[in-house]
C-alpha cells in the first residue's frame, strides 16, 4: 500500500489495485499514521510524511 501511496494513488485507486474496500485502505492508512506517531495537523500532510518515511527521507 505504501508503494501505491508513493505513486500518488488515491484511496479509491489503492483499493482497486489491492482488491479491498476504500474503508479498508482508510483503516490501514490510519494505522500507519498511528504507528509513525503522525497526529492530525493543519501544518503537515501526513500522507506525504508517510511516503517520505517509506522512501527513507
Amino acid at each position: 500500500m505504501l508503494g501505491l501511496m508513493a505513486d500518488g494513488r488515491s484511496n479509491a485507486a489503492i483499493a482497486g489495485a489491492l482488491f479491498v474496500t476504500e474503508k479498508a485502505v482508510v483503516k490501514h492508512t490510519n494505522s500507519i499514521f498511528t504507528e509513525l506517531d503522525l497526529p492530525v495537523s493543519a501544518d503537515d500532510n501526513r500522507r506525504v510524511r508517510v511516503v517520505l518515511a517509506f522512501l527513507g527521507g
